[in-house]
């Protein structure tokens, strides 16, 4: 029997860090709750709760706020997918967050562009989860903050050393003798990060639900990839699969896979074991192991599935 209790973390057992990031103390971003599920994330906080720490390739984390809360403009490396779990999201982008916008609702995907200053505000009525997908075991190797993030945190007392970690200069943490800050973009340097317009960022990079519903009638509908319908090659696949596409044929993979139920209940089979997932809980199957996932209830069911690929983790394929 495989006993993969130990890769399974659930909804209700996640553990939120809400000293995560630079702008922890910043009016507006202060109630933040990020969690670290797969690998070691980008969290900046010793604090930081990791659930699962076997490399995969990529990083599986996620971001809770309640409502008017945002997430500060900063820019990644490699890939950042983010699916809406649950609420109503507002993602901006550009220096200043002003170059384009977009709503998402439960269940949208969004694979944002590298090298582009990115936010995002829960603008439901509700606390809200978006899911997410970092390229890379390293995830980059963290966050690019913009220069006006990283001054207004100062302002509130925090300080982001040159090695990624946060000091809280009101609880009267400074930098240890031979630390430096982590350097600010010049503005030259922060100008010069592309902003595309909201008719490129749409039509490249967001998928709405239930498009992807009617799109995974037969067969599992491949949604980031070299041939998804977001053409891209971050270090991962994902794919999504409903009532209609599911298969209960065991399947292995030779790299790490991951489960994300987005709609309804479905059970997972695999050599010497079974569970039940719901929407918000993850699990990680292990390379070359035979599984199968299909709903376990009536309803509506849909469940977003990452892979791991060979292909490098690092900016947005443009092939």
């Amino acid at each position: 029997m495989t006993d993969l209790s130990d890769r399974i973390v659930r909804y209700g057992e996640l553990q939120p860090c809400k000293t995560a990031f630079i702008d922890a103390h910043t009016p507006g971003s202060d109630q933040k709750e990020n969690f670290t599920i797969i690998g070691g994330g980008v969290s900046e906080s010793p604090d930081q709760h990791v659930h699962i720490g076997i490399p995969h390739g990529f990083n599986i984390g996620a971001a809770g706020q309640p409502p008017k809360c945002r997430n500060s403009l900063h820019s990644h490396r490699t890939a950042e997918v983010f699916f809406v779990l649950s609420g109503r999201w507002r993602f901006f982008w550009g220096r200043y967050g002003t170059a384009g916008e977009i709503t998402l609702e439960e269940g949208d995907i969004f694979n944002i562009p590298t090298g582009i200053f990115r936010g995002f505000e829960n603008i439901g009525t509700d606390y809200g989860m978006i899911m997410a997908v970092l390229g890379g075991d390293d995830a980059g190797g963290g966050v690019i903050w913009a220069p006006q993030v990283i001054e207004d945190a100062a302002d509130h007392g925090l300080v982001l050393a040159e090695t990624g970690k946060l000091y809280d200069t009101k609880k009267g943490e400074t930098l240890p003798e031979g630390v430096h800050p982590m350097t600010k973009l010049t503005e030259d340097e922060a100008n010069a990060l592309p902003e595309p317009s909201t008719m490129q960022v749409i039509g490249g990079y967001v998928r709405r639900y239930w498009d992807m519903v009617a799109l995974a009638d037969k067969t599992p509908c491949k949604v980031i990839g070299a041939n998804g319908i977001i053409r891209d090659k971050p270090g991962f696949e994902v794919d999504f699969i409903t009532r209609a596409s599911a298969s209960d044929a065991m399947h292995a993979h030779d790299k790490p896979s991951v489960l994300m139920p987005v709609k309804g209940h479905w059970k997972v089979t695999w050599d010497g074991g079974e569970t039940v997932l719901a929407p918000g809980d993850t699990m990680s199957v292990p390379e070359n192991l035979n599984h199968a996932a299909v709903p376990s209830m009536t309803g509506e069911a849909a469940l977003y599935h990452v892979i791991g690929t060979s292909d490098a983790a690092g900016a947005t394929w443009t092939g």
